[in-house]
């Protein structure tokens, strides 16, 4: 039995490009290159239509960001105040959650009693559990110590909340200082301080 040509060859890189398009566009959760291979016929390339993509939107008003290992698309930085209006989001938190949110960020993968000493304070079940019904942390691996305890890290939501490709974009201590996120922590042995007070979360 002779093998039709080209039964299984994948379509040419330009209606790949148009196929992540049209997934990206229809969705509004970033997806990984493995996630639309699935979507994708055999044999399709998804990164190299990824990096196309992405050139051909360089300098539109929609772009084409990496958030952790995913892709999405995007509104160009420079054009977001004309959707404010529209994706304006309150999040209220406490100082104890702000403060622990950028510990997890900054110290990933960190567990709770690490976060505790870096507070001063202890650190409420509550507070945690608001960061992962948010889903900005998420439970990371066991470390392989006594009593095997959890990790904490940020999320991909996270990430792409703040316009983050990696937690390595994140902005250095002097500047979350000057944001009011990181000042004023209580020293070891201090009274520990209220959650009822709200801080909007990388605000002024």
């Amino acid at each position: 039995m002779t093998d039709e040509p080209g039964l299984f060859k994948a379509p040419p890189i330009a209606e790949q490009e148009r196929m992540v398009e049209a997934l990206l566009f229809a969705t509004a959760d970033p997806m990984t290159p493995a996630q639309l291979a699935g979507r994708m016929p055999h044999g399709c390339d998804p990164a190299s239509a990824l990096a196309g993509l992405r050139k051909r939107y360089d300098g539109r008003g929609v772009q084409l960001v990496r958030v952790g290992d995913a892709w999405a698309m995007r509104t160009a930085p420079d054009l977001g105040y004309l959707m404010s209006h529209e994706v304006t989001e309150t999040r209220k938190l406490s100082r104890a959650a702000i403060e622990t949110l950028a510990i997890i960020a900054y110290h990933q993968p960190t567990t709770r009693a690490e976060i505790e000493e870096i507070r001063g304070v202890s650190v409420s079940r509550g507070t945690i559990d608001q960061l992962i019904e948010l889903d900005w942390v998420r439970l990371g691996r066991r470390r392989m110590t006594p009593g095997r305890p959890v990790t904490f890290i940020v999320t991909q939501t996270f990430l792409d909340h703040f316009g983050l490709e990696s937690a390595r974009d994140l902005p250095g201590l002097k500047e979350l200082r000057s944001a009011g996120l990181l000042d004023n922590r209580p020293s070891p042995g201090a009274e520990p301080e209220e959650d009822d007070g709200q801080e909007q979360l990388f605000g002024d």
